[in-house]
């Protein structure tokens, strides 16, 4: 496992034509743009958890059936800090770092109050957010990176809390059809209150303010929701949405605020400061986008941590949300690198399974009902919502399916009702080895595969002017474990999930986390290599199935 998690990845700072095999269609133009963790070790330290590991950006140019790769790692304070000391001196979340022996008692004694309420990092690993025409970099904490979408290049720093009093943050926003950012983060113990705050970004300034100002100044909080503990607010990895209404889960996997500000003076990471509570509820919260008040009933469910929302609809009176989901935490404490590099087989076994559920819950509840009635009345779902005392409601939810994670779906579905879900394939281990369509209808799937080869997250790229919702193609950057394969964009059409074409690299490309595609892209030849004979290669066996 340590040719995908452990070894340091070098970067491809210029752009190198890919091999193309197969045929792209002509309407595909535009830039695959990922985000993920690459480089784990920094002189003779090393960090302790994958995802503490410094962001590496990478990109597919694709132009008129021509595909170019370059990656560079994102120039963040994180990062500059770590280079210039040739070892990891700025903490993450599951590594803390400590002054070097040979600094005075000053600059020791500054380090231990800095880390009382600390400032957290800026090496935003995870995903990329498009606000406006700017493009940035994302972590889960208060700080973005702009990036340059052709070069790579790290450009400013910004701080959310100069725009909204938050913490931290997700690193999946919503986008409505219009452009605008729908966010949530969390505001620690501010003004006496920890809460979860849902705030907007616009797409574009207003044409009567200065021109030149960032959506960004132009931020607005919602609404709130305050945690059910001071001190232990909930850890979220992500949110749903529909047309009216935002669902935010309270899961029992909480920080400890007290255990977080100690926590360099105990020796341990802030990540040990996070604990599944396997005796608590999930507490689910319906939030008005039109009042930003909460629905006033209290739905709860089964202790799980959920890490990815897939997409969530209104029908007849309810609302529908699908998530992914697993019973424990052990999902986070097998991507330790210990984990990963050894016991792996073991290890596994361990964690538990990333399920497929739906849950259904009313938004008008009947005060009339009898406790221990279901108040679920769709056709579509088995999912239940039993009535208790006290104006409770415990939701039930479907399982549609296991061994999934990484969901995508077709983004113009996004709050409404949807058929498809694209995702890795994982079953038992977290390292993904095929792409999956599953049809939410039939409960049936489709997959991709091909030995030695790990998928990363399918994204779905729409046939212009489409009408059916699994019209157009899946992008996914494969990574091989075999030294005599080297990786590829894979490209499928979306719909009979056949491989169209594959643009392999000869780079040291990385496993990835998240991404986006830029369409139609201004193509800048000066920021190009010249053009290369390309030479088609015969396309490796293909495995797709159906079950």
């Amino acid at each position: 496992m340590d040719v995908l998690f452990g070894r340091n990845k070098k970067e491809q700072l210029e752009p190198v034509r890919a091999k193309v095999t197969g045929k792209i269609p002509t309407w595909l133009q535009g830039i695959l743009l990922r985000n993920g963790p690459g480089m784990h070790t920094v002189g003779e330290t090393r960090y302790n958890h994958w995802f503490d590991g410094l962001a590496l950006l990478h990109s597919f140019t694709i132009r008129d059936g021509e595909v170019y790769y370059r990656s560079k790692y994102l120039r963040s304070d994180a990062y500059n800090a770590n280079i210039e000391a040739n070892r990891i001196v700025v903490s993450e979340f599951g590594t803390m770092v400590y002054p070097d022996p040979c600094k005075n008692i000053f600059s020791k004694a500054f380090s231990y109050l800095s880390h009382i309420i600390p400032d957290f990092t800026d090496n935003c690993l995870i995903n990329i957010m498009k606000c406006g025409k700017d493009l940035y970099a994302t972590t889960e904490t208060n700080y973005i990176r702009k990036i340059d979408s052709q070069t790579l290049e790290t450009l400013e720093k910004v701080d959310y809390r100069k725009y909204v009093a938050i913490n931290l943050a997700t690193s999946h926003p919503h986008y409505d059809s219009a452009g605008n950012i729908l966010n949530m983060g969390t505001s620690i113990v501010d003004k006496g209150k920890t809460k979860y705050v849902i705030f907007k970004i616009p797409a574009a300034v207003p044409e009567d303010r200065t021109k030149g100002k960032s959506p960004l100044k132009h931020t607005e909080a919602l609404c709130s929701i305050t945690s059910r503990s001071l001190l232990s607010p909930s850890y979220y990895h992500s949110f749903g949405i529909t047309e009216n209404y935002i669902i935010f889960l309270e899961q029992p996997f909480k920080m400890d605020i007290v255990k977080m500000a100690t926590a360099y003076f105990r020796g341990v990471s802030w990540a040990s400061c996070l604990a599944f509570h396997k005796e608590d509820k999930t507490y689910i919260h319906i939030i008005d986008q039109r009042t930003g008040k909460s629905v006033s009933t209290k739905f709860y469910t089964d202790p799980m941590v959920v890490f990815h929302h897939v997409n969530a609809y209104e029908e007849d009176g309810c609302l529908l949300f699908d998530v992914i989901a697993y019973e424990d935490s052990s999902l986070y404490q097998l991507f330790y690198l210990a984990n990963l590099n050894q016991d792996f087989d073991q290890n596994c076994r361990n964690t538990s399974i990333p399920t497929l559920k739906r849950f259904a819950v009313p938004l008008c509840t009947d005060k009339n009902a009898e406790v221990g009635s279901d108040l679920i009345k769709l056709a579509s779902t088995t999912a239940r919502a039993l009535k208790e005392k006290d104006d409770q409601v415990y939701c039930q939810p479907e399982l549609l399916s296991e061994g999934l994670e990484m969901p995508r779906i077709n983004y113009a579905h996004n709050g409404k009702r949807y058929r498809y879900v694209f995702a890795a394939q994982v079953q038992w281990s977290p390292i993904p080895t095929k792409i999956l369509k599953y049809d939410i209808l039939t409960k049936s799937s489709v997959t991709w595969g091909e030995e030695h080869c790990w998928p990363a997250e399918p994204l779905f790229v729409p046939t212009p002017g489409a009408k059916d919702e699994d019209d157009g193609i899946i992008l996914s950057a494969i990574v091989s474990s075999d030294p005599q394969k080297p990786p590829f964009l894979l490209i499928l059409d979306a719909k009979s999930f056949t491989e169209l074409a594959r643009a392999s690299v000869d780079v040291d490309m990385h496993l990835d986390l998240h991404g986006l595609f830029i369409p139609d892209v201004n193509w800048d030849p000066r920021k190009q290599v010249p053009s290369l004979e390309v030479q088609d290669r015969a396309p490796d066996c293909d495995v797709v199935s159906q079950t």
